[in-house]
Formats: structure tokens, sequence, C-alpha cells
């Protein structure tokens, strides 16, 4: 009998109860035979990719098992549990159970030593939503070993957290209920105190609370516990299941620790401190908050910057008979410097009411706060308060406007190795900048020396290249994966130094016509030509000195000058295709005419397009422009549908090569695109025309992401570059600045202002997309407030003026009607732009709606924006 191959042939079984019972019989000299074996034989498997990693991951109990059964040394046996591929099993509790029982042959102080072992690797559960549902992986067996040898209870925050997952799983039918653990009883005042321990405990709140009201559960300790993580603090989120359980208690007046509630108030999350607001109330109700804790109280809320919290401490103190609530006027005056013209209008009247119950003090802090009030509002403070003079507003400073840097561009590859190391790091996540410094490093280096590359490139090429029979292993096959740059940089690589099997794959994917080919957007075709006639350059067995479209410049601009001199490196030799007619895309658009004397000696056929193009100054731009669509798509509740969609239109001028024309013109061949990280290299590809770089990116589907959009990345980049900025441009802004994510609104607002600083911001064109997009429900309003603000601040009050003397008259609503959610904000922000920028003038409807009686934020902005601009 060999015990190593009747080992493996029980795991790769999956029958770990007869892989349990052999071990248990297993002799010393078949154990170490198998403790000999088991490591080479996993680290083998695992060479087999990623399907073989999913199979270990599924005998990881049976590998578990002999590890455990075979391996001599505690540290041993820890460290070979703890593999990632072996942590997770389906059943732990039944996995740590078999583990358990096969170690007690093992000394009581042996087993100990694991138990402290595997204690001390324990990790509270991170990753997806999914992963940690799971629990903390090894704390059963963890636990078991502790409660088999008469372990003191480990007092790290990991156990704990594992301990509490266990519950949650348990609750979910995994096994006994809570009041059955025997843990309960030690660990949960150990609850309160640990980190990590917040989503777990959402699933067993319930059941605590109901243990509680039986009398199973001390409910003092989970009153004070929570009490305790009420003061420890920290995100909303880690706070919130405690709050739950808080709520699910009811906990009587007498109960409430008011003092500590109090303290909570200032500086507590917002669900925390609502809690704190609903019990202190409570407390109030049964006579247990004294005058000096209510003022304190009202006072710490009126700091808030919540308006709900703001609202609630008004809406106290207001319903808080006199003298009490007169303790508490000083609170006030901190309401009277709100931006909320309702609130504070209803404070002011509160002030004024409890002015005969205010000390010294309050009335003293009262006169100074309304010094800053309008002066409608100072009056009314003043009959009750006395004589107050008021505070000059201070002017607002206008900040100098700078436009965001681009990163410098990388220096170039230096050596073999330099580029095979750069080539390594290459990722799914391409970025434009480093592929194109690879591409440049790997032509001028093979050129002048190709043994010597090919020799850096093969262990390279032996590491990543498919294994024989792997079928996942797709690197170079015709799924889709080999469209993307970076897979075409390795097959650039590969020509270099297996041009024959790079002939294959060649051959063979242009023998599939793969689908994604004939799928793929203009300018990413255009981007795949060019590195294809690099692969087939080198597939030749030929080499070129340099290519001719590596950018100069962080924009992808190439220098005129450095381009002239890279085709007299060439001489009469023609260049790549494709290379020349990037090279030409990336030209800046102002050249020094004296090139145009070295450009007409070059020999080429190449040569004399390149002078010729200087000559003419370039292609003429197109006419560029965008349009609302409205489109019928099939509806399965309804029996039609339409769906308003955004549309670019380029109209180029006749006489362009058919190429450019297939660029330009932004008619995708299928709906969407189909790797959203392709936008990245369009400001790139096209760093002289931008509104065709912004025509591709409002072609993009959906018109915007909920997730992480790389299109305002590749925004912020264009306005970096040259050419017209008009409408597409603008559409494209205003998209991006009411975008569902803060990080796109910001690289938005970050195209903006490298505009703005620029002297290009198209602000009629940006006033008028902000106004459609709105009305017609691609963006929201709410959200296009704030990153103008942010402009504005930034220095770009002018730009931000213009743009919303075109927008507001379009949104402001017109007799009858109710003003959209968000219209006072941007108000706000255009008076804010209006006195910097020293506007004067006249805004269609703003004269009536600021005549209108009331007191809201939408009102109180359009009399003061219509103040700005009316003096």
């Amino acid at each position: 009998m060999n015990p190593w191959l009747e080992v493996l042939d029980r795991i790769e079984a999956g029958d770990d109860e007869d892989l349990a019972k052999f071990l248990d019989g297993l002799s010393d000299l078949g154990r170490r035979a198998v403790a000999m074996q088991l490591p080479g034989h996993l680290t083998e498997e695992l060479r087999g990719g990623f399907v073989a990693r999913r199979e270990i991951e599924g005998l990881a109990p049976g590998y578990r098992l002999a590890g455990a059964a075979c391996f001599t040394g505690a540290q041993q046996v820890a460290a070979w549990l703890n593999r990632r591929e072996l942590r997770l099993v389906r059943d732990p509790e039944q996995d740590a159970g078999r583990i358990v029982s096969l170690l007690r042959r093992r000394p009581v102080e042996w087993r100990r030593d694991l138990a402290v072992r595997l204690v001390d690797r324990l990790r509270p559960p991170t990753g997806r939503t999914w992963r940690r549902m799971e629990g903390l992986p090894g704390w059963d067996l963890a636990a078991a070993l502790v409660s088999e040898t008469g372990l003191e209870l480990p007092d790290g925050d990991a156990f704990v957290v594992g301990w509490v997952w266990r519950l949650a799983l348990r609750r979910r039918g995994r096994g006994p209920g809570i009041d059955d653990d025997p843990l309960l009883g030690p660990l949960l005042p150990r609850l309160f105190q640990v980190l990590g321990v917040a989503e777990p405990l959402l699933s067993i709140a319930g059941e605590l609370a109901v243990l509680a009201d039986e009398g199973r559960v001390p409910r003092g300790t989970l009153i004070d516990g929570c009490a305790g993580r009420f003061l420890t603090g920290g995100p909303a989120e880690e706070i919130a299941p405690f709050i739950r359980l808080w709520r699910l208690l009811r906990p009587e007046p007498e109960e409430i620790p008011v003092l500590d509630f109090v303290r909570l108030l200032p500086a507590a999350a917002p669900p925390l401190a609502e809690l704190a607001l609903e019990e202190l109330q409570r407390a109030e109700t049964a006579g247990l908050l004294d005058d000096e804790l209510f003022a304190e109280a009202v006072g710490s809320l009126a700091y808030r910057l919540e308006k709900k919290l703001l609202q609630a401490a008004v809406q106290w103190l207001a319903q808080t008979p006199a003298p009490r609530s007169g303790g508490a006027v000083p609170a006030l005056a901190t309401v009277f410097d709100v931006d909320t013209p309702a609130l504070r209008a209803r404070a002011v009247r509160l002030a004024v009411k409890l002015a005969p119950h205010a000390d010294d003090t309050g009335r003293e802090a009262i006169r100074e706060a309304a010094a800053r009030l309008p002066a409608d509002l100072r009056e009314r403070v003043a009959a009750a308060y006395g004589v107050i003079t008021g505070v000059e507003p201070e002017q607002p400073v206008a900040a100098v406007l700078h436009a965001p840097a681009l990163p410098a561009l990388a220096q170039p590859v230096a050596s073999p190795a330099e580029l095979v190391a750069e080539l390594r790091a290459l990722g799914w996540s391409e970025e434009p900048q480093q592929c194109e410094r690879v591409l440049a490093g790997l032509v001028e280096l093979t050129h002048c020396d190709r043994d010597g590359m090919a020799a850096a490139l093969r262990p390279w090429w032996e590491e990543s290249r498919p294994q024989p029979g792997d079928p996942n292993m797709y690197v170079f096959d015709r799924d889709g994966h080999d469209s993307g740059v970076h897979t075409l940089l390795a097959r650039c690589a590969l020509a270099v130094v297996a041009p024959e099997q790079s002939r294959q794959v060649s051959t063979s994917l242009a023998e599939t016509n793969a689908y994604h080919i004939f799928s793929e957007w203009p300018p990413q075709r255009f981007v795949r030509r060019r590195l294809e006639e690099v692969i087939a350059l080198f597939e030749r067995g030929e080499t070129i000195p340099a290519l001719l479209a590596t950018p100069t410049a962080a924009t992808g601009h190439v220098d005129a000058a450095t381009l002239v001199g890279r085709m007299e490196r060439l001489g009469e030799s023609e260049p790549l295709a494709a290379d020349f007619d990037q090279a030409l895309l990336r030209l800046p658009r102002h050249i020094d005419p004296e090139l145009l004397v070295r450009a007409e000696k070059l020999p080429s056929q190449a040569g004399r397009a390149l002078a010729a193009w200087l000559r003419d100054g370039g292609w003429p731009d197109p006419a560029v422009d965008w349009e609302l669509h409205k489109e019928e798509r099939p509806n399965y509740y309804a029996p039609r549908s339409w769906s308003q969609q955004l549309r670019s239109k380029v109209v180029p001028t006749a006489g362009l090569p058919a190429w450019l024309e297939k660029l330009w013109v932004a008619e995708p061949p299928s709906t969407y695109l189909s790797s959203p990280r392709d936008a990245l290299w369009w400001p790139m590809i096209m760093p002289s025309h931008r509104e065709i770089v912004a025509a591709w990116l409002v072609r993009c589907r959906p018109w915007l992401s909920g997730s992480n959009d790389v299109r305002m990345e590749a925004l912020a980049a264009l306005a970096h570059g040259e050419g017209p900025a008009g409408a597409a441009t603008a559409v494209a802004i205003a998209g991006g600045l009411g975008h569902r994510r803060d990080a796109q609104r910001a690289e938005a607002a970050g195209a903006a202002l490298t505009l703005a600083a620029r002297g290009q911001f198209p602000a009629a064109d940006l006033g008028w997309a902000i106004a459609e997009l709105i009305r017609h429900e691609f963006v929201v309003l709410k959200r296009i407030s704030a990153p103008l603000a942010d402009l504005t601040a930034a220095g770009a009050y002018a730009e931000v003026w213009r743009t919303l003397a075109v927008a507001l008259p379009l949104l402001l609503p017109g007799p009858g009607e109710r003003s959209r959610a968000g219209l006072g904000e941007l108000l706000g922000v255009a008076a804010r732009a209006a006195v910097l920028a020293g506007a004067q003038g006249e805004i269609f409807g703003l004269a009536e709606m600021a005549a209108r009686k009331g007191s809201s934020l939408v009102l109180y902005e359009a009399r003061r924006l219509y103040e700005a601009i009316s003096q």
C-alpha cells in the first residue's frame, strides 16, 4: 500500500469521511510519507492556472485533513491550514469537527500551541459582499481548539468578529440559536468594543433584543454596551447596527444616559445624532433633562451642518415653554448665519418671541449675530433687543484662475531590461502614455539589436505564453481579448521573440473574422491598425529606426520639427502608413513656417504629403453639433416605448482622405462601446481636434453611467488639446457636471477649468446644453450646482456667469409653474458669479420671480441675483 496515493485518491474523490478514518488509522511512517509529498503536489497542481486553483479550492477539506493529520509541527500545520486556496470550505463547523477529532492524539500543549497560532492568524473578512457573508475563514477551527484544550478565551478583535459572524450564519439556518452558544456570556460585552462587527450584528440584533426581553440575556449589558459604543464614535455604517439594537431594546427614560447623549450631539454621525435627539426628548418628557443640559443640547444641534438637525433644534426650542427656552436663546444666534432663508426667518421670529426671557449673555449673542442679517430681519431683531449696527458684508475675493496640469511625459525606455519590466507591468487597465512608451521602446531597441531584444524578451514569453491544452488561457485568442492594446503590445513582442509563432497567430486571427473587429469603433480600429503594422513589420524580419507618431507632449502632440527629423532618418524609405497618418493627426495647429523648407526636401512620397499638409495648414475643421434623438425601443409592458438619446453630428468638408472621414464622422458600427477604457485613447489620437473627440464621447451609451466612467477622464484630457471647443465639448461637460458620482463631476469641472484658464470656455454652448439636459431629464439640476460653485470659487466666475445667463431663462418657472428641485442653489451660484464678475443686465423672468412673496431659498436667491445685476 502506498499511503500517499491512498490519501490522494480519497482527496480527489471528495470523500472526506473516508479520508478522516484512513488518516486516523495511518501509522507514523505513513504520515511522514504523506507529509513529504503533499506540499510539492499542491505546488505542481497550482501551476495549472485558474481551473486547477478552483478544483483545489473545491477539494480544500481533504487537503486540510491531510495536512493537519500528517505534518509534525504546529507552526507547519497552521501555515498549511491558512493557505489562500485552502482557507474557504463549504461547512466550516463540520471541517473543524473532523480536524479536531483527528488531532486528539496530539499532546494538549501541542494543540494549545496550534490554537494560539490559528487565533493569531485570524483576520476580519474583507472583499466583496458574498465573500464576507461566508464569515471569518479559520474561526471555527480556532474556536473549537480553544474550547477542546481549555485555553483561555482570546481577547483579540478578530476572534470576536469571527464569533459574531458565526452567530449571524447560524441565525440564517446554519446551526442552533444564539442563546445556545457557549461563548455568548463571556464574549457579549466584547461585542461593543471591537470594529468590524456591524455587518453580522445587523442579522442578530433582533434576536438579541428578544433574548433581553425574555431575560435570557442581561438587558443592562446590551444597553450599557450600546451607549459605550456610541461614545466611541465611527462612521455611520459601523454605528447603524447598534442604533437598531437600541431602538429594539427601547430603554426606559431612566435608562437613558442623558449626559452622554448631550455630549454626542456636536460630532456624532447624523443617524446617531437623530437617535440622541429622540432619546433626550423622551428624557425631557419624563423630567430627566435639566435646564442647563437642555440649553447645551439645543446649542449643540444649532452648530450642526445638517439642515434636518438645525430644523429640529429650532422646532424643539419653539415647543419648549418659557422661561426654560430662554436659556437656549444663544443657539438661535447660530441659526442666523445659515444659508436657508426660511429657517433663518423662523429663528428670527422665535428670538423676538423669547426676548423677554433671554439673559444678558443671550441678548448679546443675538445682537452680535443679527448684525450680519439682511436689513429687514435685522430691524425686527433690533425692535426686541435694542439698536443693532449692521455689518457691511465682506466683498468676495476672486481667485486666480489656473488650469490643472497634465502629468509629465515619461522618459523613453532606455534598455531591453527596462522594456521587459514595463511589458510585465501592463495590465487590463491600460494607460495610453505607457503603451506608447512601450511601443516606441520596442521598435527602437529592436532596430538597434534585434537578437539582444529577443534574448531579453524570451523569459517573459516563456512565462506568459499559453500552456498546451489549457482551455482557460486566452492570450492572443479570438474571444475579443486580443483587441486590447495591452494584448496587441504583447503580440508585437511575440513577433520579435518568436516570429514564426506570431505569424501563425496572425493567420489564425485573420481567418476567424472575429465579430469584435467589425463592431470595433473607428478610433480604436485606428489604434489597432497602427500596432498591427508593427507586428507585420517584425514578422517580416524587418525593423525601422523609430515610429513617427510617438508623442512628444503629454497631450499626445508630436512636435513638428521632431517629426521632420524622424522622417529624415528614414531617407527614401516609406514610413508605416497608419503610423504616418497618426503622426499627421498629432501635429499641433501652429507650426513654424520655416519647417516647410526642410519638409520639401524629404525624398519619400510620405515626405511630399507632409510638405503639402504643412503648406495647406492641415485639414479644415468639420461642423460639429448635437441633437436629442427620439427612438423607439421594445417594451414588454406597453405597446410602444420611446427613448431620448443624445446624438452628435459631424459634417466634414469634402476631399478628406477616406481613413480620416471614417475617423471623424461619429457613426459607430455598434450601439455600445465594447470597452469603455478605449475612450482614454481618443484625446491622444486627435489632440488637435477636441470637438471630434467630444463628439465620440457624446456618442457613447449609456449617456451617463452610475459606475466609474472613464469618459470624464478623457474629457479632462481633451481640454488640454487644441482645436475648436464648441457644442459637442459643451454637452460633454454639461453631462459630466451632472454625473452621478463625485469623482466624475470633478473630472468634468477640471475640463471646464482648463478651458476657462486658456480662454477657450464655450459658455453660450454650455449654458444651452445644461438647460436642455436638465429639461429633458438627462441630468439632475441639484447635481449641477455644486461643480459650478467650485468653478466659481476657482476663478472661473466670469465663465460661469456667462453660462448661467444663457441657462437660467430656460430653467426659471413660468407663471403657475413649480420650481425645479435645486433651482435655489443654482440661483445662488449665479448670484455669487455675477457679483465677482461685476455683471449687469437682465435675465428673462427673473424680475417677476424676485417680486413674488415668500421666504423659500429659490425666492431669496432670485432676489439676491436680481439685486446684484440691477444695481
